[in-house]
């Protein structure tokens, strides 16, 4: 995406993209994947970690944060697993120094009070104190990775995602004009939004 993509998708929310990418038959959504605090927001162009089972010497699980720019995102893909974790405070405080955006993973986290205290933006699975040292190494850096069942790739599916979000701020002004949420839901078509179309 380019910085003109990243201004509007930050001006949307993660519904109106999940119908976008209904629409548009893209299994999108992150599945299983929640912000450590409800107010979490981020946008960003990814930066994506791939992880596998830990080789014999063990690789390495987080220097990489030195090579992530300032707004980016760290998208980190240990396959979902929530008994060894790819992120701690350290990378919370480094990151946190640098600007990044945020991170999303696809498994657990840990020492999340730090993120919390510094609203630094973290979405996994899960947290858990058990490293993931010796368990997992990266695999792979800046490839398509997975998390939650959607594959990472930035492609648009803003113009759609744009399109729900105006209808149902519509929606709205239709109901404090005096219209019952079936007439405004009807007149502005809102059920046939998420459906794909041919």
């Amino acid at each position: 995406m380019n910085d003109k993509n990243l201004e509007r998708a930050a001006k949307l929310d993660t519904t109106s993209i999940s119908d976008a990418l209904d629409r548009l038959g893209i299994a999108g959504q992150c599945l299983n994947i929640k912000p450590l605090d409800p107010s979490f927001r981020l946008t960003g162009r990814a930066f994506t970690i791939l992880y596998g089972p830990a080789g014999q010497p063990p690789g390495t699980v987080g220097d990489y944060i030195d090579e992530v720019e300032p707004n980016r995102v760290v998208v980190l893909d240990n396959g979902g697993r929530e008994n060894a974790t790819v992120w701690g405070d350290i990378l919370t405080f480094v990151a946190h120094r640098r600007g990044v955006a945020g991170t999303v993973i696809d498994g657990a986290c840990r020492d999340t009070h730090l993120s919390r205290e510094l609203g630094y933006p973290l979405f996994s699975r899960s947290y858990s104190m058990r490293t993931g040292k010796d368990r997992v190494q990266v695999e792979a850096v800046n490839s398509p990775v997975n998390i939650g069942d959607a594959r990472v790739h930035e492609d648009a599916v803003l113009t759609a995602a744009e399109e729900i979000d105006a209808i149902e701020q519509q929606i709205r002004a239709a109901i404090n004009d005096g219209k019952t949420l079936a007439e405004a839901r009807r007149q502005l078509g809102y059920h046939q939004l998420q459906t794909r179309r041919k």
